[in-house]
């Protein structure tokens, strides 16, 4: 059996769970845990590249400040949790992986109060190479138009990276895969176009990248790392609100996040694109800035 086809519980190596290493199916939490029934945890997805975390601190300062959106305190520091992290890659004995940090409350109390619980946290890392299918991202991923919708920020923290925000996210790439497409994207409460189930979006036409402002969903470490690539190799880049009909007038498209990193779209609904210079422009530059840089002796 492959590793991709192990159970995530079933597998061997290390999590990092309270401060601590424990064997990797015995990382557990009780059936009653308030993060279980209320969504109270949020997470981190990162990778390593050669054995160094990518913007680390970055997504170890968001974690804890999507804790404080969803009203509690992870009891460990912005460096306690960039150490433990590198800690849990080198005890797994990986150097290229993915990395899953997790914060929730704890069974103590059942029901939607619940301050007096306790906040755990627990890193996991494993090897994980690609999100979308190799020939797929290669081709340009085809992409289905969600039915969900990205609320408005006055009904959720839509600045942290929560659990329970991504609900809908999983709703509609079941419903994208069950149609033969490989995920999903999503408009947003006022029907301009938001982001994909899990990474953010970019169009271009006529040599300017055009994305969606993120008012109302995350503002992704990939997103704004790409953005400040682009804007290097000479790239104009207008962050605006998209709406569906502009589609048509795009030539380009491609996604970023964690997992995806720079993938290039081929269509999304009946609207087609072809990758070219500038997506895999970016490819390129993305690869390159995630590699550990070369240290002067």
């Amino acid at each position: 059996m492959s590793a991709a086809a192990i159970p995530f519980d079933q597998r061997d190596g290390w999590i990092w769970y309270d401060g601590e290493f424990v064997a990797w199916r015995d990382a557990k939490l009780h059936v009653l845990s308030h993060g279980l029934h209320y969504g109270s945890a949020v997470f981190e997805g990162e990778r390593a590249y050669g054995g160094e975390i990518f913007k680390s601190r970055q997504h170890a300062e968001r974690l804890i400040a999507s804790a404080s959106m969803l009203d509690f305190e992870i009891p460990f520091t912005v460096e306690q949790v960039i150490a433990a992290k590198q800690a849990t890659l080198e005890k797994n004995n990986l150097v290229d992986a993915y990395i899953r940090p997790i914060a929730w409350r704890g069974s103590e109390a059942m029901g939607v109060a619940a301050q007096g619980n306790s906040i755990h946290l627990a890193i996991a890392v494993w090897q994980w190479p690609s999100y979308f299918d190799p020939e797929q991202r290669l081709k340009g991923l085809r992409l289905d138009l969600a039915e969900y919708r990205r609320p408005d920020p006055a009904t959720i923290p839509c600045k942290a990276k929560a659990a329970g925000l991504y609900m809908i996210c999983t709703i509609s790439k079941h419903r994208a895969e069950n149609k033969g497409f490989a995920d999903a994207m999503m408009l947003d409460y006022r029907g301009y176009v938001a982001e994909c189930t899990g990474a953010n979006i970019f169009f271009v036409k006529d040599g300017v990248i055009h994305t969606p402002t993120p008012d109302c969903f995350l503002n992704g470490i990939t997103r704004q790392t790409v953005i400040e690539l682009a804007k290097r190799e000479g790239i104009e880049v207008v962050e605006r609100h998209i709406k569906p009909e502009e589609l048509a007038t795009f030539t380009e498209c491609f996604v970023t996040g964690t997992a995806a990193e720079v993938t290039p779209v081929g269509s999304i609904a009946d609207w087609s694109f072809t990758p070219a210079a500038i997506t895999h422009k970016l490819m390129d530059v993305y690869s390159a800035e995630v590699q550990p840089k070369k240290k002067a002796a």
